[in-house]
């Protein structure tokens, strides 16, 4: 990091106009700023980028977004000095977290409105959540009380701490965590359906899935075997449904059953692929410009980092400015480029915000199977007495609600561009929505998973026929938190139980299942 500051503070020396260190920013980039403003200029560019609205972005989330922005400036590819670093350590290290706001950054120069918000706290200015006794207060009296000196900005330094994709990965990966475990647990919940409903296993038979050859389907079709089917594998008696279904076998089920690992195979892939993406922006350098210490880009014939002088620049020149392109070996490590431009991550989060999605669309399906009496050969809408009682009939209503409303917020974001700052930044990725509407969806299916859940735990009791082993279990689970609905109750309250329980790994614990994310 020093090194490549040491480059940036000789350019500074020397009277050298690059942009970020002594120009303006965006359309303002042709405006030279005075020598002894340099410092005020990157105050400046913190204080007018606090423009986030919205809802006070989630204390996990800003400590993630910190903490990326900490490991693109220690890349010492930023030209920030080493000090600067050390207080944003300090600060994540005790929890000082500023008020970030979720709304507010297109993604493409940088997530600029979300991370000024950060550097403003780390000036002592703005809003700081207190890390011991959870209330908002200023940042100056936050840092004070953890003896954490604030910032002072130099050169550059500012446009370094603000300019890269950072809101858009930190909620990327929050997204990334949440999707893997409910792609676990939607499998898991499939196989209690699946053997509430007497499906036949022949579906699962290795050798369709290995004809197809997709990895996602055939990790699918082994997890539901060795759920459903492992009594060889594993010494345990097959369920009384299963050896049923194998004495007088169907010829074949509707698709939201005998379709599982085709549908939930493409949806684990879909994670894969994006998990690489949001894995590689993690940990990317986004900044612009950057420091490069090694090599002076010399296959590149003619380097841009300088300002040219043009005649519409003589209003702004300052007397004591080089204005012209020199050779100087500082000025052949700093290059201009666009690695803050968020369309990787957004497009990440677009492409799992529809693979999640269809989690929640074939599981609405198997709900409706299982509440129809004429599909499951159980009393409609799973309770006794029915007319008298509405059983799960409104819980249906609920996971299409859901289901039809994530339709909508899967359309991608950022298939949208929106041109700012006067057409210099004329193309934008809306990475910053693509994530948050993504969790957004995620939360959805959680829900409609574990009505799904509380459906088929409610049809094996209806059956009063034991399942296979783990889904015994699972329905245990959910019965120390759930009873079987003899007669109508009060639904809300029992549903969020079972979201919870889906959302915290409990039915993957109690299932003796390792979630696939590294925590």
């Amino acid at each position: 990091m020093q090194t490549s500051r040491n480059i940036v503070e000789r350019i500074v020396e020397t009277k050298e106009v690059v942009y970020g260190i002594s120009t303006g920013f965006g359309e303002f980039k042709n405006v030279v700023i005075n020598h002894d403003s340099l410092s005020e200029l990157q105050y400046n560019l913190i204080r007018s980028h606090c423009c986030g609205t919205g809802n006070m972005l989630e204390k996990p989330l800003v400590r993630m977004l910190l903490a990326n922005r900490i490991n693109t400036l220690a890349s010492g590819k930023t030209g920030v000095r080493p000090c600067l670093v050390d207080t944003l350590l300090q600060m994540l290290n005790k929890n000082c977290l500023p008020v970030v706001y979720e709304k507010g950054s297109v993604g493409a120069s940088g997530d600029l409105a979300p991370l000024s918000h950060i550097a403003l706290g780390a000036l002592g200015e703005g809003l700081m959540h207190h890390p011991t006794n959870g209330t908002i207060e200023h940042a100056e009296k936050v840092l004070k009380e953890h003896k954490i000196t604030p910032i002072d900005l130099k050169a550059k330094e500012g446009l370094a701490l603000i300019n890269g994709t950072q809101f858009i990965s930190a909620l990327g990966a929050q997204a990334i965590v949440k999707a893997e475990r409910l792609m676990q647990i939607a499998t898991l919940v499939a196989c209690v359906t699946f053997e509430s409903l007497n499906a036949t296993p022949n579906a699962l038979d290795a050798r369709i899935h290995q004809a197809r050859g997709h990895s996602g389907q055939m990790h699918v079709a082994s997890v539901m075997r060795n759920v459903l089917l492992h009594g060889v594998e594993n010494g345990y008696v097959v369920s009384p449904i299963t050896e049923s279904l194998n004495r007088h076998p169907k010829v074949q089920d509707a698709y939201s059953l005998r379709c599982i690992p085709q549908v939930h195979g493409i949806v684990h892939d879909t994670i894969e692929f994006c998990k690489k993406l949001i894995d590689t922006e993690l940990n990317a350098v986004t900044d612009n410009p950057m420091v490069f210490i090694e090599g002076t880009g010399s296959d590149i014939p003619q380097l841009a980092n300088l300002v040219p002088y043009t005649s519409s620049m003589n209003d702004h020149v300052q007397d004591n400015f080089t204005l012209f392109h020199t050779d100087t070996e500082d000025i052949k490590h700093i290059v201009s480029g666009g690695n803050f431009h968020g369309e990787y991550p957004a497009k990440a989060m677009d492409f799992l915000a529809i693979g999640v999605h269809e989690l929640a669309n074939i599981s609405e399906r198997r709900i409706n199977r299982l509440v129809d009496g004429k599909l499951s050969g159980l009393p409609f809408f799973l309770i006794e007495n029915g007319g008298l009682n509405s059983g799960f009939m409104i819980p249906q209503y609920t996971a299409a609600a859901l289901t039809s409303e994530n339709k909508v917020l899967v359309h991608p974001s950022s298939s949208d561009t929106i041109s700012t700052s006067a057409s210099s930044e004329d193309h934008v990725s809306m990475g910053p929505y693509a994530s948050r509407k993504c969790l957004e969806v995620i939360a959805n299916v959680e829900t409609v998973i574990a009505i799904e859940l509380m459906a088929a735990c409610q049809a094996l009791d209806l059956r009063r026929q034991n399942a296979s082993p783990i889904v015994e279990k699972v329905k245990q689970l959910v019965r120390q938190h759930v009873p079987y609905i003899e007669k109508d109750v009060v639904m809300h309250p029992l549903i969020e139980k079972v979201v919870e329980l889906v959302r915290d790994g409990s039915v993957l614990k109690c299932a003796g299942i390792t979630e696939n994310h590294h925590n």
